[in-house]
């Protein structure tokens, strides 16, 4: 297993985390015909705050990134990239299962998402108890409601 941390994101943090957007979502965009360079970072860079944003790090480089953001209907996970040489190694689950157990302390919101169609990173968050609320041509929109005990 690598070895990983997270820390919180800074604002220095945005360039390299507009990038791993890039090159993560980039045959998920061009699949579904809407890859578009300039864009693709853009939208990153216009949705990034610091304050809800985590970076996942090897070795002092930043290789991932994730975002738990508080809104009036839950919260939503976003911005949930990992370069691409490290899915599948187990970081991606392990940091998504410590956010869920920190949403679950804090009283239990919804948990939102939404993933580009055809993604296999929807199997990753259905494995975490995520269910489809909505599709349109782009975007599933997942929702993982809180475990009452």
């Amino acid at each position: 297993m690598v070895e990983w941390e997270v820390r919180p994101a800074s604002a220095s943090d945005v360039e390299a985390v507009a990038e791993l957007r890039a090159v993560v979502l980039r045959a998920d965009l061009e699949r579904l015909g809407r890859y578009d360079e300039r864009r693709v970072r853009q939208r990153l860079r216009d949705g990034f705050d610091r304050t809800h944003t985590w970076v996942i790090e090897v070795e002092g480089a930043l290789v991932g990134c994730v975002a738990l953001r508080p809104a009036e209907d839950g919260r939503w996970l976003e911005h949930f990239y990992l370069t691409p040489r490290l899915q599948g190694a187990g970081i991606g689950s392990t940091a998504l299962r410590a956010l869920l157990a920190r949403c679950a302390e804090r009283g239990g919101d919804p948990v939102r998402l939404n993933v580009l169609r055809g993604s296999a990173a929807r199997r990753l968050y259905e494995r975490h108890g995520f269910t489809v609320e909505t599709e349109d041509a782009v975007d599933v929109f997942m929702v993982r409601e809180p475990v009452r005990t």
